[in-house]
């Protein structure tokens, strides 16, 4: 298995072209309680051209749960160090929720290492107040409870209605419940509080100038459409896809519908 030591931790990641310095490169930054395997249909549709590499934010996935770190900027230092370590001096970054958090920051303090910047299901905003409470009481429950107890309540927070209620996708459902459930208890608690507890960037983002697709599913409840307008008004030149019957986890939902609106964008980036 793939990891590399950054930062003290260390980090999974796949590579599907490790040694094609040729092939311009993607790199896919996973939302909270997932892993690189939410981009799986996107790596296997991007390969062909580019250098795609997947990795595990810090006690998540397969990567090491550290005591520590687990705040955006040290993450976005987890990120930049992988980038380093890979000799990536260029790169279409792709980051979904908390992978947005972490791609808003890279594109606002190392601008210099994105070709493009790639949103997907994100906000520049800190977490809303009114969600803090019911976000703090579902660690509270990881913590006593564990995750599998409460996997059913946060199933509708990352999927869509129309993917829930799918008959035909009712193996698709089971697989990723029981990813949502086979994550690590004290890693998942130090993630979610990073993610609850983390600072906007919406100031700042007239400063991006990066290439930058914002996309949202119209069934996401977690990060809803007004969050990317908000995100896609600031960010000067940028464009906003909306993905059809898709909720906060498109990429899974709505792969086929993902990978035609990121394509189409990064023919103009060339």
């Amino acid at each position: 298995m793939p990891t590399i030591k950054i930062n003290n931790a260390d980090i999974y990641f796949e590579d599907s072209a490790p040694n094609d310095a040729q092939k311009p490169v993607m790199v896919f930054a996973h939302g909270l309680l997932w892993n690189s395997r939410m981009y799986d249909k996107q790596v296997a549709h991007f390969q062909k051209d580019y250098r795609c590499i997947a990795f595990d934010f810090r006690g998540q996935g397969q990567s090491q749960i550290t005591k520590s770190g687990y705040d955006m900027d040290t993450l976005t230092e987890d990120a930049l160090g992988l980038l380093a370590a890979l000799d990536i001096d260029k790169c279409h970054f792709v980051g979904l929720s908390m992978g947005g958090f972490v791609a808003q920051r890279i594109a606002l303090k190392r601008p210099e290492l994105l070709q493009s910047l790639i949103l997907l299901e994100t906000s520049a905003d800190p977490e809303d107040p009114k969600n803090v409470p019911q976000y703090r009481k579902l660690v509270k429950a990881i913590r006593w409870l564990g995750i599998k107890r409460v996997s059913n309540k946060v199933m509708p927070i990352m999927f869509g209605s129309t993917f829930l209620a799918d008959k035909l996708r009712k193996s698709d459902r089971k697989q990723w419940l029981a990813m949502l459930q086979g994550n690590r208890k004290g890693g998942v608690i130090k993630a979610t509080m990073g993610v609850i507890e983390r600072t906007g960037t919406y100031e700042q983002l007239g400063d991006i100038t990066t290439p930058t697709l914002i996309i949202v599913g119209d069934e996401d409840a977690a990060t809803p459409y007004s969050k990317s307008e908000r995100m896609h008004f600031a960010i000067a030149g940028s464009k906003l896809a909306v993905i059809k019957g898709a909720g906060h986890t498109s990429t899974v939902e709505e792969p086929d519908q993902v990978n035609r609106v990121i394509g189409q964008f990064l023919e103009n980036c060339v």
